[in-house]
């Protein structure tokens, strides 16, 4: 049985080898297959893109992901199944947008409930002592007794721009920004001018393009650097785009004034 785990453990510390470790004294047949740990410490809007956009591409399996500013407070821990899937993880929105791309949550099981956690649990470290184990007796075809209604599930909520603004959905690793509007032919963001492009190399090198990145969204980005250092932003900010206007007859290179970019406000999860 194939085990996926993603988390913001980072590489750093023994975290994840020791989930890996769990996981292995369990089920030691399981594959596990990483598909990252880097997403930003307690992001969890960035976590459940990343996880959503990684399941398609590997076997149906079980998923773990820990992404968990909550643990050892009032949230829950639980286990989905989401047509012939398992995901495993905090009940924070982390799991729902990539048990969606499988059709929904089918039904849930209270993992911190089970008896298959390790015992005296950790207040700090769930992903070790609830969310390992439980992933593992999965892997084996063990199937869980805490049902839960699917409806008490916690949603995140959307994060939602303002007239000519697009939301920062995510910061990658490079510095590139995911924004929250579809692709289209814009002249500034963020009072910088823009080209827009297909690749990073479409532009010169310090020079911002927008594109189409491979999940089919608008994607911001800086050949050769950083746009989220350039225009000093991160996920969850507001940033202001300025559409081209076939009306105006402006020569070529000519780009228009410059826009302010403000930031969103934030919501939480509830």
């Amino acid at each position: 049985m194939l085990l996926t785990f993603l988390s913001d453990y980072g590489p750093g510390d023994e975290y994840v080898g020791v989930v890996h470790g769990v996981i292995a004294s369990i089920a030691p047949d399981a594959r596990v297959l990483d598909l990252g740990h880097g997403v930003p410490p307690q992001d969890v809007r960035t976590g459940a893109r990343r996880l959503a956009r990684a399941l398609p591409y590997v076997p149906a399996g079980v998923h773990l992901a820990v992404v968990d500013p909550g643990v050892g407070g009032s949230r829950r821990a639980v286990a989905l199944r989401a047509g012939d899937r398992w995901l495993v993880g905090p009940d924070n929105g982390l799991l729902i947008d990539a048990a969606e791309r499988f059709g929904g949550v089918g039904r849930a099981f209270d993992a911190g409930a089970s008896s298959w956690r390790l015992e005296p649990v950790s207040a700090t470290f769930h992903g070790r002592d609830i969310f390992a184990p439980v992933a593992a007796h999965l892997a084996l075809g063990e199937e869980p007794v805490e049902e839960i209604d699917p409806a008490s599930l916690v949603r995140l909520e959307r994060l939602v721009a303002s007239e000519g603004g697009a939301i920062v959905l995510e910061v990658d690793g490079f510095g590139n920004l995911r924004l929250d509007a579809e692709p289209g032919e814009y002249s500034s963001v963020a009072g910088r001018p823009v080209t827009p492009g297909r690749t990073f190399g479409d532009v010169a090198p310090g020079e911002l393009v927008l594109y189409a990145d491979s999940d089919g969204g608008l994607a911001l980005a800086v050949n050769g650097g950083s746009a989220a250092a350039l225009l000093g932003v991160r996920a969850g900010d507001e940033i202001r785009l300025r559409a081209s206007s076939p009306r105006e007859n402006r020569p070529p290179g000519r780009l228009l004034p410059a826009t302010r970019a403000r930031r969103a406000s934030r919501r939480h999860a509830r």
